[in-house]
């Protein structure tokens, strides 16, 4: 609820900084928070649906709670991409504020009226104690999730650079992907292991942000990102089922979002140094660094799955 309220306040904030467009410097400040809010708001509302969800169904189907909860995130991304796009061209940023809070709104009314789930009584181990079993897979995730990082924020200005039309279908491309491997593979972490599938993934990611760095005509681009997103599809289950097995089951919950933080820290710490490397070097260099990253995240997962016990690796 409280994810879901700082999405309402973001588009109040859109809102106030389009009727504030003469005054550049407010408006921009006010664009900045609301964005800032946002992503607190996501974060929040990802990883609480995600705890809301286990604790429905048991620990047991948290590979596919956690699934399906990227399904429909990213299924909004890939509709929200170009929906936004043509928002914006009809009603600019005024328009697309009151849509934002519209959705906002109705979300909250439907929440509200869900049951909530009750805490384990358990004592929890302390922070610590969790960070230190799970950092391990959050940094493999950390380094898998700059791929989507890239593909996100910069995609736009890739295609500016190369005086390219499209890149909001290409980050719809990426999310349609991203839930088609979803949805075509939903029991393949069951049968062949969080990290058996998590390093299938990083593989097919890399080659995806190495044909996005190389692209020399538009429909490249479109398939790199479109094999970015399948291959980015499965890491963030594939890992954390692992993740969280590593702590007692009072304490999966924290593991999870600890797990989570990583992402939400990659993807916030990805921007501002890709955009300082692309203000030097061009974008072209971000998607090659980032895809080179992920070659490594594959590499520490193959040593990580000869490493564990077998019974800690499915």
């Amino acid at each position: 609820m409280l994810g879901l309220f700082g999405s309402l306040i973001s588009g109040l904030c859109i809102l106030l900084s389009a009727l504030m467009e003469e005054q550049a410097i407010l408006s921009l400040a006010l664009l900045c928070l609301g964005r800032v809010l946002l992503g607190v708001g996501q974060s929040f509302c990802g990883t609480g649906t995600s705890l809301w969800g286990v604790a429905k169904v048991g620990s047991l189907h948290i590979g596919r709670v956690i699934s399906w909860n990227g399904i429909v995130t990213y299924g909004a991304m890939a509709i929200g991409a170009p929906l936004g796009v043509i928002i914006f061209r009809s009603g600019g940023l005024l328009l697309l504020s009151g849509v934002i809070i519209a959705i906002s709104v109705l979300a909250i009314v439907l929440a509200l009226p869900r049951a909530p789930v009750k805490g384990s009584k358990a004592r929890p181990l302390p922070f610590r104690a969790v960070l230190g079993k799970v950092y391990g897979f959050g940094l493999l995730l950390a380094m898998g999730s700059a791929g989507f990082g890239v593909i996100a924020t910069f995609i736009t200005l890739f295609y500016r650079e190369r005086g390219w039309d499209g890149a909001a279908f290409a980050l719809s491309m990426f999310s349609a992907a991203f839930v088609g491997a979803r949805l075509l593979f939903p029991n393949a972490i069951n049968k062949l292991g969080g990290l058996r599938v998590a390093s299938i993934c990083f593989a097919i990611e890399a080659v995806g942000l190495f044909m996005v760095a190389g692209s020399v005509d538009p429909w490249m681009a479109k398939a790199g990102a479109f094999l970015t997103g399948a291959g980015f599809s499965l890491v963030f289950p594939a890992i954390g089922v692992v993740a969280v097995k590593m702590v007692p089951q009072q304490n999966q919950g924290s593991a999870l979002a600890t797990y989570t933080a990583f992402m939400d820290l990659s993807l916030g710490i990805t921007g501002p140094i890709a955009g300082f490397i692309m203000s030097y070097a061009g974008v072209s260099l971000v998607y090659l660094l980032a895809a080179l990253l992920v070659c490594f995240a594959l590499f520490c997962t193959l040593r990580m799955l000869r490493n564990l016990p077998r019974e800690e690796i499915t």
